[in-house]
């Protein structure tokens, strides 16, 4: 009867342990002479080597600081799961070393992001070809202020039936909020029409001069931001 009852009590535990929420995303850059002898690589590489829960979804960066570079998405995967995954292989690490690596510039960025259901507007797993990443980052002690930020904006996006998909990143350096937009329509829903302005949408779900407030809190809760535009090549991902 005791361990009925102890298994009882870590089922809740067991639960939050293996939901499939974190991402890993790796951003790496390849030599403008080798672009093309890159992207055969990358291709080949993840058809190979990841599969299944660790099927990669790669993104080309249009727009932003970051332009020209691949961004490549692991997951969703329990922490459980990345714990225990342990080295990838000599065969892997060779293939990507050898036949991959040797396209790229020093630079690379590798970060883990959790998605947030309860400030998200769309699953996890809806994903679009185009999407629109705005990068947060609260000041010292205003993380919380920062949330409560998005928490405000998903109201809005619902009621302009906008899929955003909200992460929060963990032991990836500044603490940052990104909130992706997935353009379901393309990159029409950029254009002036498409939406009424989002000040106005703000103001009619909160009242006049809400959108005022909101911007006050904005440069007391936020330190910096930037966005970028990102498309999906198929061609590159897992298969």
């Amino acid at each position: 009867m005791k361990k009925i009852l102890l298994m009882l009590l870590l089922i809740p535990v067991l639960g939050i342990g293996q939901t499939k929420n974190v991402i890993s995303a790796t951003r790496v850059f390849p030599k403008a002479d080798k672009v093309l002898d890159f992207e055969k690589a990358l291709a080949a590489h993840a058809q190979k080597y990841h599969t299944g829960d660790w099927s990669w979804r790669v993104y080309e960066i249009s727009s932003g600081p970051d332009a020209g570079g691949y961004h490549i998405v692991e997951g969703p995967v329990s922490w459980d799961a990345l714990d225990s995954r342990g080295n990838l292989g000599t065969e892997h690490n060779n293939d990507w070393n050898k036949n991959v690596a040797v396209y790229l510039t020093d630079k690379v960025e590798e970060s883990y992001s959790v998605y947030v259901d309860s400030l998200s507007t769309t699953a996890l797993t809806r994903y679009t070809d185009k999407i629109v990443i705005t990068h947060m980052y609260p000041k010292p002690g205003m993380i919380a202020g920062t949330v409560n930020l998005v928490k405000r904006l998903k109201t809005v996006w619902t009621a302009g039936n906008e899929n955003v998909a909200v992460y929060q990143s963990v032991i990836s350096g500044e603490p940052q909020i990104a909130t992706v937009t997935r353009l379901k329509d393309g990159l029409k829903e950029l254009a002036d029409g498409y939406r009424k302005p989002m000040a106005e949408r703000f103001n009619t779900a909160y009242g006049v001069g809400a959108w005022d407030t909101y911007l006050a809190d904005y440069s007391k809760y936020v330190g910096s931001r930037w966005s970028e535009l990102l498309v999906y090549r198929p061609d590159l991902s897992s298969k």
